[in-house]
């Protein structure tokens, strides 16, 4: 997807760099330091404009929260958004999720979140989307053994994808669900601004699952 840039991106991010990180390997076993307190790691890869990293921070300030975004002008966005407020418990990185397992350590993540994630319809463009084997390789080898995956999306064929490389791969699933907005998880589930926007125009789709041994 190609995104406009933004003239100011770069230095936003420049100047803003106890809250954002752009040479991820160098900070390899290191993560905790950049927050107020050592907890437990959850990561989200290709943050949006930031509403749910943002949001579920402040639900959860036990837990500590990395974004990871590949685009400079997506993730400058998110950024200049979170520091209208900004939470100890956030971080976010300037990178490719394709290397998490050159930024964590083994174990390291307890939770991973893939929210509306782009479908890559093509066939010959499968290996890139982020539920593909190969990426769910990479996420195995960062996730703690009682970590999960938390992926939502609102298209199908992604979603249907994803169901079969998760079960083939194998991995055992916690929840699933076909319409999450008329669930009764809907109740604690945030919204990012892509979920806001398509919503209305046809189901939320969901699923939960950790890798089996």
């Amino acid at each position: 997807m190609r995104v406009r840039k933004k003239p100011w991106a770069d230095k936003y991010i420049k100047d803003h760099g106890d809250y954002i990180v752009t040479d991820p390997k160098n900070w390899l076993g290191k993560w905790q330091q950049r927050f107020a307190k050592q907890q437990p790691l959850n990561v989200e890869v290709g943050i949006g404009k930031g509403r749910f990293i943002i949001e579920t921070a402040k639900a959860n300030p036990d837990i500590n929260y990395i974004g990871i975004e590949l685009q400079t002008s997506v993730i400058a966005t998110a950024l200049r958004t979170f520091m209208e407020n900004p939470l100890s418990n956030v971080q976010f990185v300037l990178t490719d999720g394709a290397d998490l397992d050159e930024l964590f350590y083994q174990d390291e993540i307890k939770k991973i979140f893939l929210n509306f994630s782009d479908p890559w319809p093509k066939k010959r463009h499968a290996k890139r989307r982020l539920t593909s084997p190969l990426f769910l390789k990479t996420y195995q080898h960062v996730l703690a053994d009682d970590g999960d995956i938390e992926f939502k999306t609102d298209n199908r064929g992604l979603f249907e994808y994803s169901l079969v490389t998760f079960n083939n791969y194998p991995m055992k699933f916690d929840y699933v669900s076909l319409d999450l907005h008329k669930s009764p998880e809907n109740e604690t589930n945030i919204e990012t601004e892509y979920e806001q926007k398509f919503s209305p125009k046809g189901p939320i789709y969901k699923l939960i699952a950790h890798f089996t041994k």
